[in-house]
């Protein structure tokens, strides 16, 4: 009997393949959960958690499966645009005032799919484009952005030693920045070291931004959990204003707890906005086809509510509230540790790999290997710990 021959000896393509390294925010969550230890400690993973350390359905959105499971007529598929009434409802949320001739929006998968929607946009706009990113970031932007073939170069925007946002810095980037560059900015409640703009940095921006010529791409991730929906949104409607043409990427995974829902999407504003849709659809039937619709019609069902869009701001808020007090808790157990200059739900330590290796071998306290922690994975009961294992290996 012959031997079926192996992938090697046909001479496979995918020969060329090597073994790639593993997430290590995966890698931690494993490590977490098989810690025995009954105090540890998960400021890991990046969801929302409430004071008993869950991540919980909210209540408006409960609501909202339960008319969908009632009143739902059919599973057929959305066209590549997805839910028009999901964009069409977050627009005032996201830009206040705006021209609706000039904005055109599809729904994508996730905040991650509308930022690489927007990326092969660009891409497809001129290849090789540009893209100022200012560091640290996000780790998947980077990724993301140069498989869709961008040419990142990068800009100090948080200095972790001095935990201070490096304002100057991404001043000067902009000024050394060549026509026709893209620019990548995070909306509100940076990720990962919640350091943002102020208002007054933003008003300075975005003026700057145009008079450069570059193209402003906002990452809007977190609207609402920083200092409120209209606060949160200030510095992109600063850019709008400003600006000729704008990409915003938006999710609602964090703002309306959809995490595996992976509910998002893209807005372009600009007066070529017909021209710019049309590519933005047959960029989306090439990557997904059609969008997966339960999570978006969760949040088209809300916003058509006044009663279910009032209960989601109110839990939106009582979350926001929460992060914002275990900053301040952070804060007055041990000044040290002053969390309160951020905003959302990161913050970056200055701790070295040793340091943070000790705290989770030692005290149980998990982070990312980078320093970031999320904040709203303290309990009221684990932060006097959390410090106290902090000042240790310090």
């Amino acid at each position: 009997m012959s031997e079926t021959p192996t992938a090697h000896q046909t001479g496979s393509i995918l020969d060329g393949l090597c073994a790639q390294p593993a997430d290590p925010l995966l890698a931690l969550i494993g490590m977490f959960r098989d810690d025995p230890r009954p105090g540890k400690i998960d400021m890991g993973v990046g969801v929302y958690r409430d004071a008993d350390g869950k991540t919980p359905v909210m209540a408006a959105v409960k609501a909202a499966e339960a008319i969908l499971l009632k009143d739902q007529q059919t599973k057929s598929y959305l066209g590549p645009e997805g839910d028009a009434r999901f964009a069409e409802l977050l627009t005032p949320i996201i830009f206040g005032d705006v021209d609706a001739a000039r904005l055109c929006g599809v729904q994508t998968p996730g905040g991650t799919g509308a930022l690489r929607l927007g990326a092969e946009l660009l891409a497809r706009g001129r290849a090789g484009t540009r893209v100022l990113v200012g560091t640290p970031t996000w780790p998947n932007h980077v990724p993301l952005m140069e498989a869709a073939g961008l040419k990142l170069v990068p800009f100090k925007h948080f200095d972790v030693a001095t935990q201070a946002l490096c304002f100057d810095e991404t001043l000067a980037a902009i000024n050394a920045a060549e026509r026709g560059d893209v620019i990548l900015l995070h909306g509100c409640c940076h990720n990962p070291t919640g350091a943002d703009y102020t208002v007054e940095q933003w008003n300075t921006l975005a003026p700057l931004i145009a008079e450069r010529g570059l193209l402003p791409f906002v990452d809007l991730a977190y609207q609402g959990l920083g200092h409120g929906l209209d606060a949160d949104a200030a510095g992109l409607r600063a850019v709008v204003a400003h600006n000729p043409e704008v990409l915003v990427a938006y999710s609602c995974d964090k703002n309306f707890g959809l995490y595996r829902e992976r509910v998002g999407a893209l807005f372009v504003v600009s007066d070529r906005a017909e021209l710019i849709q049309s590519n933005l659809l047959a960029l989306a039937r090439a990557n997904w086809s059609m969008p997966p619709d339960h999570g978006a019609a969760i949040v088209r069902t809300i916003l058509d509510s006044p009663e279910l869009t009032a209960s989601w701001r109110a839990e939106l808020d009582a979350m926001r509230l929460r992060i914002l007090g275990v900053r301040e808790a952070v804060a007055a157990h041990d000044p040290a540790i002053d969390l309160t200059r951020q905003s959302g739900m990161f913050s970056m330590l200055s701790l070295s790999t040793e340091q943070i290796r000790a705290l989770r071998e030692v005290h149980a306290v998990y982070m990312a290997g980078s320093g970031r922690i999320n904040v709203a994975g303290l309990t009221p009961d684990a932060i006097p710990a959390f410090a106290a294992a902090v000042a240790a290996v310090r």
